[in-house]
C-alpha cells in the first residue's frame, strides 16, 4: 500500500492514473463546493463529506457516523472512482478533512493518501470546470471491526484515547457546537494540525512520533482517536501510521455523541 501522505513530486512521477479529490468542508457552514467551483486542481473530483462520507447526524450518533458501505460505494463509483483507483485527497486545510476520505479507503483496502501541504503545494493552474468521469465499480465492503471504537472503548482506561480537537475545545474554555464543553475523562490532547509544520506539510515521522510518545502512546498501545465529530481525528490515524506507531482506532461519534450522553461524565482542563 502507497504511503498515507504523498508530495507533488509523487504525483509526477507516480505509475499509472491517480484520482484527484477535493474534500474540503467548513464548520462554520461556508460552502466546500463553491470553494471547490472557485478553483481545484485539474482533474480532481469534488467529494461531498456530508453526502458519500457520512450518515445523517443525530445525538445518538454524531454529527458524522460513517455511512453504509453501500452510501460510500455509490459515491465513489459515481465520482469515477473504482476499485483498482489509487486516490490522493486534498483540501486547504492541511488535510485535516480529507484524511477522512483516505482513512475510509484505507481502512478498507483502497489505496489512498493525503496530498502534503493539500491545495497550498500546488504551483500549476486551477480548474474551475467539473470533470465528468465514466461511472466506475467500486464494490461496498463492511468497516472492519477492527479498526473502529465505540463511546465504552473510549472510556476504557486500558486505550489511550487521543483527541485531535484543538486545545481550547478540549480544555473545555470553548465549544461552538456541542452541547457540553470538555472532553472524555481520561482523554489526552494531540490537537491534529500540530502535525504540519509552518507550512502546513507534516513534520517528519521522528517528530510525529515524538508528540505521540509524549502523549503516552507506546509500541503496545490500543489507541483510540476521536475528536469533534469523527473526521479531523482520521488526521491523528493518518499521522500515527506515517510515524510508523501501532494503527489506531477511529471512535466516529467522537465528542459530539460523547456530549450528549448526560449519564457520562466530562472532563474539563488541561
Amino acid at each position: 500500500m502507497i504511503p498515507p501522505v504523498v508530495d507533488v513530486t509523487w504525483l509526477d512521477t507516480s505509475p499509472g492514473d491517480v484520482r484527484l479529490a477535493d474534500v474540503r468542508w467548513y464548520l462554520d457552514g461556508r460552502s466546500g463546493r463553491a470553494a471547490y467551483d472557485a478553483g481545484h486542481l485539474p482533474g480532481a473530483v469534488f467529494v461531498d463529506l456530508d453526502r458519500w462520507l457520512a450518515a445523517h447526524g443525530s445525538p445518538a450518533e454524531g454529527r458524522h457516523p460513517l455511512p453504509e458501505p453501500e452510501v460510500f460505494a455509490e459515491g465513489m463509483a459515481g465520482l469515477g472512482i473504482g476499485d483498482g483507483d489509487t486516490v490522493v485527497a486534498y483540501d486547504d486545510a492541511g488535510g485535516v478533512i480529507a484524511a477522512r476520505l483516505v482513512w475510509m479507503l484505507r481502512a478498507t483496502g483502497h489505496e489512498a493518501a493525503l496530498l502534503d501541504g493539500g491545495m497550498a503545494a500546488w504551483d500549476g493552474p486551477l480548474e474551475q470546470e467539473a470533470p465528468d468521469p465514466p461511472r466506475a465499480s467500486f464494490t461496498a465492503r463492511p468497516w472492519p471491526a477492527g479498526r473502529l471504537a465505540g463511546i465504552d472503548d473510549a472510556t476504557d482506561p486500558a486505550n489511550v484515547v487521543v483527541d485531535a480537537r484543538d486545545a481550547q475545545r478540549f480544555r473545555g474554555e470553548q465549544e461552538p457546537v456541542d452541547p457540553r464543553p470538555g472532553h472524555v475523562p481520561g482523554a489526552v490532547n494531540v490537537p491534529c494540525r500540530g502535525n504540519l509544520d509552518a507550512s502546513g506539510r507534516f513534520l517528519p515521522a521522528d517528530e510525529l512520533r515524538a508528540r505521540f510518545t509524549a502523549a503516552g502512546v507506546g509500541e503496545d498501545s490500543t489507541v483510540v482517536s476521536y475528536c469533534g465529530s469523527g473526521v479531523t481525528a482520521c488526521h491523528n490515524l493518518l499521522a500515527l501510521e506515517l510515524a510508523g506507531l501501532p494503527a489506531g482506532r477511529l471512535y466516529p461519534g467522537s465528542w459530539s455523541q460523547y456530549s450528549h450522553a448526560l449519564d457520562r461524565p466530562a472532563a474539563v482542563g488541561g
